[in-house]
């Protein structure tokens, strides 16, 4: 029967045949439960009714029958979201009686609720006309129908195929750069697909290789002009993008690669796919989201190779007006080619909110929303608003939504101006209380970032990039030239370098780690101590970079006690005097830190006084394990909140224990980039927070708009409560009445 469903709903192309695929549906349900009748009724939640779709023994009339969602045991199977099971439906003190549909001759009612994602979509129906109730089997195989139509409807819903839903569309998707957009909406699909490149073999093997070449250096070409292009307009950490792809393009692994699959007799196209296929599945079976997100970047790489292997002539597109573009995947590539002037919006069917795409975007002030299952042909040449705060997607909006947010798109306008106005500003709260802001880094395999007048330095350093791109483990060599670059960057501010945080989750693709549950598995510290060769090199190449700028502090990742800090404190007193014995000056030593993310460490922040400089609280991963929540498993991401009470209370205890044992403390989670996060924070009493570069000019306005006294007082507020919802419903209205709403919301 399920597999039936599946051919149903292959023919669904519209509304109509919707409306046909369940008519077919309830027949078929009939014919297997050997029932009297089966029935869908489809939630209408504006209208607050359950219209009878599709019906199998009812009579179906020519006005559509009814109920509204208080009425009838259809009411009561939607409101209480759960099974109703009825030997003699007349007599329950629900029933409804529905004239003219042939209803009164059925006795017996199971009815099951349609849901997806907590919202209910509909009513299945099954009715006998003798009194009996429905047997545990019957119940199980109507819930499974149930489960599997849910997802059908809710797909449909999404691609306008709709009941009386008409040209009118408000999808959602994930919400990657916040802003607004109004513009008619552009279909592009122009770019070359790697699913769609065949197996194909080659005649000529030169020929082929010569084609390669050529690509490969008309891409690089591409990508050097498209970072010169920007080369004014961006920092130069979001320009590394660019230079990620070139560095890629010249890695002698990628061309060897490519090459022996020529040898080999492929062509070239067939040759990109199979490479590019599986570099990028190194890094999308990663668990860690920004690392398993470089493999679109990857898969963005070979699909600009294939354009140029295709050596055709595209015409560039012209728009008298900005407009919305819609993608099936946006690419960094192909926002740099299209005029700023005339981009007011992205969205885009596929990736996600920290894509290299998506960060560019943001960089950019682009909205974008990622995610988001529309048909193309329905939404292109059409007008739409993007709310990239939101995730919203609306197509065709009415008057009086059309009006409100062009209001709420020139107010946005007027703030991003006020706030960069004062980037270059150090950080101070309204009453003069001086916040440290530091940057989230290690974006690129090149480093190249920026000096940022506006920030103190770098919070976070991610060494493992470099480790991940290549074949092989990077040498001390070669590792020196890498730190050093970043070091140099910032000549008169502290960089914090955290050791390879890789293993488990973060496998290396020449060293295979299997594990069933890597996110308590072999990552990290643990990784690092097991190979002390490996740690080693790497201490040893930050201190010999670090010689003569003297600004470098190490952070140790994922320690869950104390004996692995001692442990990896005698390797780095090891490297140190190592790297001092062959140095004639004197070697400043590194200050030490560790990243409080296990919450083991929770309970022993009392032992860490004489044992380290500093200490990071890295809330992401401390979110998940506190939570015990994977924050990649869709399934399960709405538990993720780094608002939940316990976090909260948890963060709370961290800034009181060092402030206790007069231990310095910064976070460097994505909780301290979120206007809420901060405001918290620094209520809490922290006063270092390091983030991305796009969050840098709102957070500091923001902080110097608010007192710490106020926020203070609102942490205090917050800790008392139970419920993520208050947590939240709180502090948004601090940030409502302190005028600052434009930063969560649309508008001023």
């Amino acid at each position: 029967m399920l597999t039936q469903l599946r051919e149903i709903v292959d023919k669904v192309v519209s509304a109509q045949t919707l409306i046909e695929a369940l008519d077919q549906l309830v027949m078929s349900t009939c014919q297997v439960m050997k029932t009297d009748c089966c029935s869908v009724y489809i939630a209408n939640h504006e209208r607050q009714l359950y219209t009878l779709m599709a019906t199998q023994g009812l009579h179906k009339s020519q006005r559509r029958v009814s109920l509204r969602f208080n009425q009838g045991l259809v009411g009561l199977v939607g409101r209480s979201a759960e099974l109703v099971n009825v030997a003699d439906a007349r007599v329950h003190p629900h029933f409804k009686h529905l004239p003219g549909i042939g209803e009164e001759s059925f006795r017996s009612f199971f009815g099951t609720p349609i849901i997806h994602q907590r919202q209910v979509l509909g009513v299945l129906v099954v009715q006998q006309r003798e009194k009996r109730e429905f047997n545990e089997s019957e119940e199980s195989f109507l819930v499974t129908l149930a489960a599997q139509l849910s997802g059908i409807l809710a797909h449909a819903k999404a691609q306008g195929m709709w009941f009386d839903q008409g040209n009118k569309l408000h999808l959602t998707g994930s919400a990657a750069s916040a802003g607004v957009a109004v513009a008619k909406a552009w279909w592009d699909d122009t770019q070359p697909l790697l699913e769609h490149v065949a197996p194909t073999s080659c005649l000529d093997v030169n020929f082929e290789q010569e084609r390669l070449t050529i690509a490969i250096e008309a891409a690089s070409t591409e990508f050097r002009r498209l970072r010169k292009r920007f080369d004014s307009e961006l920092q130069k950490e979001t320009l590394a993008i660019f230079d990620l792809f070139s560095h890629l393009l010249n890695d002698p692994m990628l061309r060897k690669d490519l090459k022996a699959r020529i040898a080999c007799g492929d062509q070239a196209e067939w040759a990109v796919r199979q490479v590019v296929e599986s570099y990028s599945a190194r890094f999308a079976n990663m668990k860690d989201q920004y690392l398993k997100e470089r493999a679109q970047d990857i898969r963005e790489l070979g699909q600009r190779l294939l354009f140029f292997l295709r050596d055709e002539e595209v015409d560039e597109l012209q728009w008298d007006e900005p407009v919305v573009l819609l993608t099936r995947e946006l690419t960094a590539a192909m926002l740099a080619t299209v005029p700023l002037g005339k981009l007011a919006a992205v969205v885009a069917q596929e990736g996600a909110a920290n894509s290299h795409a998506a960060i560019l975007s943001r960089a950019l002030g682009i909205p974008a929303i990622m995610g988001v299952d529309f048909v193309p042909h329905m939404v292109h040449n059409n007008l739409v608003i993007v709310d990239g705060y939101r995730g919203d997607f609306l197509v065709n909006p009415n008057r009086h939504v059309l009006i409100e947010y062009r209001r709420l798109l020139r107010e946005e306008q007027e703030l991003a101006k006020t706030v960069e106005g004062d980037l270059d500003k150090e950080a101070y709260t309204k009453d003069n209380q001086r916040i440290m802001v530091h940057l989230n880094a290690g974006l690129s395999a090149d480093t190249s970032i920026a000096v940022n007048k506006g920030v103190d330095g770098v919070g976070l350093y991610r060494t493992e990039v470099p480790f991940l791109l290549q074949r092989s483990f990077p040498s001390e060599d070669e590792q020196i030239n890498q730190y050093r670059s970043i070091l140099q960057t910032y000549p008169d501010q502290t960089v914090v370098m955290r050791t390879l945080d890789i293993g488990g989750d973060k496998p290396l693709p020449y060293l295979t780690i299997e594990e069933d549950n890597p996110f308590l598995g072999w990552r990290g510290i643990r990784f690092t101590l097991d190979h002390p060769e490996i740690f080693l090199i790497q201490v040893r190449a930050m201190l010999r970079a670090s010689i003569g700028l003297n600004n470098m502090d190490i952070l140790l990742p994922m320690i869950s006690g104390i004996a692995e800090l001692d442990e990896a404190k005698i390797l780095i007193e090891r490297a140190y005097q190592e790297v001092a014995a062959q140095y004639d000056g004197e070697l400043r030593k590194p200050r030490l830190g560790i990243m409080i993310e296990v919450p083991s460490m929770l309970y022993q922040l009392h032992a860490l006084a004489d044992k380290v400089d500093f200490i990071s609280v890295g809330s992401n991963d401390l979110t998940q394990y506190l939570l015990a929540v994977d924050r990649n498993n869709s399934r399960v991401a709405n538990v993720y909140d780094a608002l939940h009470p316990a976090v909260l209370n948890a963060l709370k205890h961290i800034i009181d224990s060092a402030e206790r044992y007069q231990i310095p403390v910064c976070v460097c989670g994505e909780l301290a980039g979120d206007p809420i996060g901060a405001i918290l924070l620094v209520g809490m009493g922290y006063r270092s927070l390091s983030m991305n570069t796009r969050n840098v000019a709102k957070i500091k306005y923001i902080l110097r708009h608010v007192s710490a006294l106020d926020m203070a007082q609102l942490a205090d507020d917050v800790l008392a409560v139970h419920l993520s919802c208050e947590v939240r419903d709180r502090t948004t209205l601090f940030v409502e009445q302190h005028g600052l709403g434009g930063f969560i919301r649309a508008g001023k």
